[in-house]
């Protein structure tokens, strides 16, 4: 179902430019923006991306274990609560949706690591041949 053209204008003009394309499996530091009283901070909060929703109110959801408890957040693309995202590093997955790591602890919930930066400098590097 496509959105009405004036939809589509508004919805163009509120996207965000500054945060990185994040997929599941990522291990992101999210800095949000908290506001207490009048005095208005940053917080970190890292974890796995587990879950992304796509189209004009998307958004991604990030996990962590904290204390033993595990913490889940969704964060919307486009809102004025996300300070800065940074990736952290990156994983190998073979799904869209890690909820299988809500049922996993420790070493079992590990992911395998990929260094997407090497990965890009290879496939761009010129072939002489």
């Amino acid at each position: 179902m496509s959105q009405h053209p004036i939809m589509e204008k508004l919805a163009a003009k509120l996207q965000r430019k500054d945060i990185p394309d994040v997929k599941p499996g990522d291990s992101v530091r999210v800095q949000v923006k908290i506001k207490e009283g009048d005095k208005e901070r940053v917080q970190a909060f890292e974890g796995t991306v587990i879950s992304m929703r796509s189209g004009p109110q998307g958004s991604f959801t990030v996990r962590k274990v904290s204390f033993g408890q595990g913490v889940e957040r969704i964060f919307p693309f486009n809102s004025k609560v996300l300070d800065k995202v940074e990736i952290v590093r990156s994983n190998q997955v073979r799904r869209a949706k890690l909820f299988y790591l809500r049922a996993l602890k420790g070493k079992a919930a590990r992911l395998r690591e990929v260094d997407h930066r090497t990965e890009t400098a290879k496939t761009e590097a010129p072939t002489e041949a």
